[in-house]
């Protein structure tokens, strides 16, 4: 071997590793650039409905204004469509939708950020607030499973008869004390029995959905039973004595409807959905288990466990059963919220609830976005869009022979229904009461009839979270979807609606005559 390959042979076994190094750091930076590629493709795939929804808002908010809409009645729709957009396909957390009505609202409609918190810290936000931490004293007393108990040993094991008991209770209690409350008082019932079946929420997903949908639903749908079942039913009863009632004529008598008329006309309406409800949840979500006999089985082993009441149940229970008195009787005077929430500062005080396992319970996320979607709502109202909706979406019906009659019936129903599915039914009813009122004036119908169905229909709020409080505190749960709400939403809808037509159609006209 020669001085001159032996040199060679040094330096290139000097050289090897530099260069091996380099070609190493170039794939690396390769593969870095590859991996940096599919994370940004990743990120934007992910959130590529925010940008849809972003780009549909500021097409809305930049095209020409509509005749009869305000530039701040468009904002707000615009807005709107934005926020259901991201409710529905959930690309950000929904609390992060919340954040973003109220920057919106600063932003877009140039409020003051002290009269948007205003509309936040309302008392039905308190009320949800109070609610959801009442539901966590309930379960820390353990108050749930002897409910739940209670519930199986009248309806038996198998899943479709659990599900209507539930819907059941909740429903006829709804109809006197309020769906809110009951929804928050049976929340914990259902989460027991979802628990007991299994601790791996995937295993239990369509069943939870079964049982908390039959909660809420059974709530919802009672809220028209009665006039304390809901504001929406107050509103209505009030506009019914101003537009229609003459002390000097007896015939207008008939629009003074007290609490017993209101139950002739609705209750039997409530009754008649109530199996319906527990057959469309059913046959939507279709159970993993038909029978809960597992849970029940462990549910006989925890009541069992317990023993008999302690004075500690006996004190919660009748801290609840003051609550559901101050709702009944003094909500009139210092509000639902106010009561629910004076009512965990007494579970507190007395030491039968820690606030570490409040504070942990509690869905927060849940109440800011409520507190947004009500926020939002004012803000329909107060700019005028949601009039503007309902005038545009009744002139639209009319070439369709939507002006009188059922057709008249079934677009007022159809409007209700998608207005009260983006602000609360109290809300609804206010804004479209006197619209609809006068509608049935001109066109030769039954105020009456025409206004038991919007009031009816302002129930109807089975397609979005925030469309009803009962909704809300069982979403809040953990356990649902938004995309749930729509699957089976649409299906209670068109029953619901259909039941309401064939009572308008043959029933209501018996009791106005």
């Amino acid at each position: 071997m020669t001085t001159t390959s032996l040199t060679k042979d040094s330096l290139r076994a000097y050289e090897t590793p530099n260069i091996s190094a380099e070609r190493v750091r170039r794939g690396s930076y390769q593969r870095l650039l590859v991996l940096r590629s599919k994370i940004n493709f990743y990120y934007f795939w992910e959130k590529r409905w925010f940008f849809i929804a972003m780009a549909v808002g500021l097409s809305l908010i930049t095209m020409p204004q509509p005749d009869g809409l305000t530039r701040e009645g468009l904002i707000v729709l615009s807005m709107s469509v934005v926020a259901v957009i991201l409710f529905v396909t959930e690309p950000v957390p929904l609390p992060t939708v919340a954040l973003l009505i109220i920057v919106g609202q600063v932003l877009l409609l140039g409020l003051e950020s002290t009269t948007v918190a205003k509309t936040l810290m309302t008392d039905s936000v308190l009320f949800i607030m109070g609610s959801l931490m009442l539901a966590v004293a309930v379960v820390k007393q353990k108050l749930d499973i002897r409910i739940a108990w209670l519930i199986v040993r009248i309806t038996g094991t198998k899943t479709t008869r659990v599900c209507f008991g539930i819907s059941l209770v909740s429903g006829i209690l709804a109809s006197f004390v309020g769906e809110h409350t009951v929804a928050a008082m049976m929340l914990p019932v259902g989460i027991t029995l979802i628990t007991l079946t299994s601790d791996d929420p995937k295993e239990v997903r369509r069943l939870a959905a079964v049982l908390l949908f039959s909660i809420c639903y059974g709530c919802s749908i009672a809220g028209i039973g009665t006039p304390s079942g809901g504001a929406r039913n107050a509103i209505m009863i009030g506009y019914w004595k101003e537009f229609f009632f003459d002390p000097t004529n007896p015939d207008t008598r008939k629009f003074l409807i007290d609490y017993v008329t209101w139950i002739a006309y609705a209750y039997p309406v409530f009754l008649i959905q109530l199996p319906f409800v527990t057959l469309i949840l059913n046959w939507t979500f279709k159970p993993e288990y038909p029978t809960l006999s597992r849970s029940v089985a462990k549910l006989r082993q925890q009541i069992q466990l317990q023993g008999p009441m302690q004075p500690s149940d006996w004190l919660a229970i009748i801290i609840f059963l003051l609550i559901l008195l101050g709702w009944i009787f003094l909500s009139s005077y210092i509000g639902l919220g106010t009561i629910a929430v004076a009512g965990a500062a007494v579970f507190l005080i007395a030491g039968l609830v820690q606030w570490e396992d409040i504070n942990s319970g509690v869905n927060w996320g849940v109440i800011l976005l409520y507190a947004a979607a009500i926020s939002l709502g004012v803000q329909m109202k107060d700019t005028g869009a949601a009039q503007w909706v309902a005038e545009n979406f009744l002139a639209l019906m009319t070439p369709f022979g939507a002006e009188k009659g059922v057709g008249l019936w079934a677009a007022v129903s159809a409007l209700t229904t998608i207005v009260t599915n983006t602000m609360s039914n109290g809300a609804a009813v206010a804004v479209l009461g006197p619209i609809v009122l006068k509608m049935a004036t001109v066109a030769g119908e039954s105020p009456i009839i025409l206004g038991f169905i919007t009031a009816i229909s302002s129930a109807f709020a089975y397609l979005t979270v925030v469309g009803t409080p009962a909704c809300t505190i069982v979403y809040a749960s953990g356990y649902l979807k938004t995309t749930d709400f729509l699957v089976v939403g649409w299906r209670m809808v068109l029953m619901s609606t259909f039941i309401l037509i064939v009572a308008a159609s043959f029933y209501w006209p018996l009791l106005v005559n």
